[in-house]
Parts: C-alpha cells; structure tokens; sequence
C-alpha cells in the first residue's frame, strides 16, 4: 500500500472509529461560584502558546496530508474554516511530501487559503534538522509539531520498530529551526516523565494528546491482518495526562488534546493547567458529514458557550479559569493519587 492511500486509510478509519469518551473529563465538576461578580463581556480568549499569540485558546489540531486530492480537500477546507474563525491550524504530518515532491501541494493549500493564520508544520521523531526546516518553509509555518506516535507505528503493519535516538533527534531539531517546538503525542497521552525529559532537551511547549480520542491503535489494527488488541486501551486518558503534564513545571506550555467534544471538555482542559485545546477528530466529522458552515457554526458556538462556563465561574481570563476551584473524582482520582498527585489542592484554590 502507498503512503498516500495509507493516509486516506487513517481518515476513513478516524471517521469510523469516533471518539470514546473515555478521556476522564466525566470525572471533573466545577465548584459553582452564585456571586461570580463579572459579566459575560468581560471574558477575553487572548493566550499565548510559547511564543504564539492566540486570539482564542481553540485550535485545528493535526489530522492530514500526502493524501493526493481528498486530503487536499479537507486540508484546503480546514484552513478557510481557520481563517474565518481566527483558530490556528496545525497540518498533519508532512513526512509523506518530504519523500514525494508531488504531494508539496496538499499541504502548501493552507497557506494559500490562510495567508496571515497561525500554522503549525508537523513531522514525526523520525525527522531530521534539515527536514523540519523544509516541512516549516513548505507552509510559511508559525511553529512545528513533532509527534511522538510509537503505539501507532507498533501496530501498524508497516511502521517502524525502531525508537532509540528520538529525544536526541528532538533537542536537535529545537536548536536548528527558527520557530516554537511543539511535541505532540498522537492519542496515547504524556506522563509527568516523557514531559520531564523533553524539557531537559530545550523543549517548551508539549501537547499531551491524551487516550479517548481517534485510536490509531484501533485504526491501525483494522488495517492489520493480525490485531494486536491490547493497544486499543493503551493510554493516559487527556485529562489525567494534563493533570500529570502541569505537575513537573508552571514554565511547560500545555496543549490539551484527545477526545475533546465540547466547551465544557475545554473549561476543564484549561481549568487542569492546559494553555490551549486541539481539536481533531471532532471537528473532522464536522467537516466531511456536515460541510464547513456547520463547523464554522461550531466554532462559534464552543465560543459563546465556553463565555458563559468561565462567567459562571468569575473567570475572566485563562489565566483566572486556571485558578477555579474543582472536583475530581472516580478513576482519574485514583489515577493521579496513585501518581502523587495531591487532588486537593484543585477543590481548595481561588479565584479571588
């Protein structure tokens, strides 16, 4: 099979398998506040990702490319939905266009369709200085994902078996390019630990993309002659892996990913420590299913309804959200009090 229909093979597969639910965000409840003390128009989005500035704390994350004319589609499609919503949009990664020139134009779209957005090049760990210069310059790009998938590449019939060396090949690549490093997993979340190392090598900025999202285990063994099942559970559930991302240091830029379906998933994503929220799969089912002024549609809603949460909440900023009081419970209490992780000091902070 070519890299090309293995892409569309991912989307097919991503549509079908949905989202689970399974994130832990069940898990989390807001203190309410009956004096909140501050109106709707109050609430500002502004927010920062490393060197980033965003006007909403909502983005397109990475989904595809490499594909020939379906994925330039959805890639065009994506960027002008981008582009009137004011998101910032990651492309997914851009390996497939390194090794065949003639898929340059499936990714170069975005840029054509988004000339002033914020865009984020993406390769995987595999990748050297010289090719993430080359994804960044392909679509004029503001920042670079590198994605760590090796679940994915375990399953997949055609993936790699070799991973020495990745951390390395990362802390090159955060000293050779001009633009922010995002480290990206791709659905089976990051632990306290993946993210004490990358910020040994230099890196800032880490998207957990956490388990309850697409499974491209799940995906990768319906593609497979001979499944390997047990990675279908395999993962930190997005909200644990925030929780566990916020713990080793305030200067660690947290993007929230995995299984995100609502503005009450982003008010907790941010409300655990995370600076910004991706959307994937979500949005994707959106977009093919329903067209791009039903996800346009979308956005504006996640927008109005995230206003309201963080006024009910006394929370005019990110920042503030970040400093609400909550509950949790369930599974990802016993997961984070197994970790160390003192749950308390969630219930008993302020705003004020």
């Amino acid at each position: 099979m070519s890299r090309s229909e293995r892409k569309w093979d991912h989307i097919r597969y991503a549509l079908e398998t949905g989202q689970n639910r399974t994130t832990s965000f069940d898990d989390i409840q807001f203190i309410h506040q009956s004096l909140p003390n501050i109106n709707v128009s109050d609430v500002t989005f502004y927010q920062r990702i490393g060197e980033l500035s965003l006007s909403s704390p909502i983005f397109i994350n990475a989904m595809t490319g490499g594909g020939g004319e379906k994925t330039y589609t959805l890639n065009k499609q994506l960027a002008q939905v981008a582009r009137v919503s004011g998101l910032a949009m990651a492309v997914g990664s851009q390996m497939s266009a390194l090794k065949d020139k003639s898929e340059r134009y499936t990714y170069e779209i975005v840029r054509k369709e988004n000339p002033s957005g914020v865009l984020i090049a993406n390769l995987g760990s595999e990748a050297t200085p010289e090719q993430a210069k080359v994804a960044i310059e392909m679509i004029e790009a503001n920042a670079l994902q590198v994605h760590l998938n090796v679940i994915q590449e375990l399953t997949m019939p055609e993936g790699d078996r070799e991973f020495c060396g990745s951390l390395k090949r990362i802390e090159d690549i955060v000293k050779e390019v001009n633009v922010p490093v995002i480290v990206k997993e791709v659905g089976f979340g990051m632990s306290k630990e993946t993210v004490e190392s990358l910020v040994s090598v230099g890196v800032s900025i880490v998207d957990v993309g956490g388990y309850g999202g697409t499974n491209f285990a799940e995906i990768e063994n319906k593609r497979s002659e001979k499944s390997q099942a047990f990675f279908n559970q395999w993962g930190i559930p997005t909200a644990v892996s925030i929780s566990e991302a916020s713990q080793f240091s305030k200067s660690v830029t947290i993007i929230g990913s995995g299984g995100i379906t609502s503005s009450n998933d982003i008010a907790k994503g941010l409300a655990l420590g995370a600076n910004a929220i991706g959307f994937a799969g979500f949005f994707l089912k959106i977009l093919v299913e329903e067209g791009m002024d039903s996800l346009n549609e979308e956005i504006s809603s996640l927008h109005q309804e995230l206003k309201m949460i963080m006024t009910a909440l006394g929370a005019k900023s990110i920042h503030d959200l970040q400093r609400a009081p909550l509950v949790i419970s369930g599974q990802m209490h016993h997961w984070l009090t197994q970790r160390g992780i003192d749950t308390k000091k969630y219930s008993q902070r302020s705003i004020k």
